[in-house]
């Protein structure tokens, strides 16, 4: 025997989607309609990607009574997007692109693909990655940027011995401790006549050390 059941379909009552590119972007609202309980209402925009249309998109949200913003995780254009939206106080989410991929009835134009998100976001049929929160975006940003320091200086180390190796130096560089410097041997350079043996000596007696 069927029985009635009590179950409220959970939609969110304020929310917007981005559909994030380079220049541009395109923002879809879904609100409550008062008048018409059960209806909704929906407004579509498109905003550039600088500050300024930014903070006025972020202005218009809040007018609206957002409380939740939801966005692909594009490239890393959606990065300045999410951060400042953050900034203002919303409940941002980052998608995976890949599991609103595999949702049906995604449309081709970015405009309806907008609403489309919005429309999925609203009824939580997708969930949000994991975003850390700033103090630990800033310490990962810069242990990414020492580590790409670290492998520029290791290259340029390995280019300035086989350089010296080309140039027939009669021993390989050593790598140093210290950070940006190089130590050659201080022996007398075989098989380099001209001014290239010249440059070499001249090297030696400046300490044998060559500074990156």
């Amino acid at each position: 025997m069927l029985a009635k059941t009590h179950d409220n379909e959970e939609i969110i009552e304020r929310v917007a989607a981005l559909d994030i590119g380079k220049a541009e972007l395109v923002c879809c609202v879904r609100v409550g309609d008062e008048d018409r309980p059960g209806r909704r209402l929906q407004e579509v925009e498109s905003y550039s990607t600088m500050t300024r249309p930014l903070l006025g998109m972020a202005d218009r949200l809040a007018c609206l009574g957002v409380t939740r913003v939801v966005m692909e995780a594009t490239s890393d254009y959606w990065k300045p997007v999410f951060y400042l939206l953050e900034a203002a106080g919303f409940e941002t989410w980052l998608v995976n692109a890949k599991d609103v991929k595999h949702l049906p009835g995604r449309p081709k134009t970015d405009k309806l693909d907008c609403i489309w998100l919005c429309k999925v976001a609203e009824r939580q049929m997708i969930r949000p990655s994991v975003v850390p929160p700033p103090p630990f975006r800033k310490l990962r940003d810069l242990t990414r940027y020492r580590a790409d320091l670290v492998a520029a200086r290791t290259a340029e180390k390995n280019r300035v011995e086989k350089l010296l190796e080309d140039a027939q130096s009669p021993q390989p560089m050593i790598p140093d401790p210290k950070i940006g410097e190089l130590v050659g041997a201080r022996q007398r350079p075989v098989g380099v006549s001209g001014a290239g043996r010249e440059l070499l000596q001249g090297g030696q007696a400046a300490g044998s050390r060559v500074t990156l």
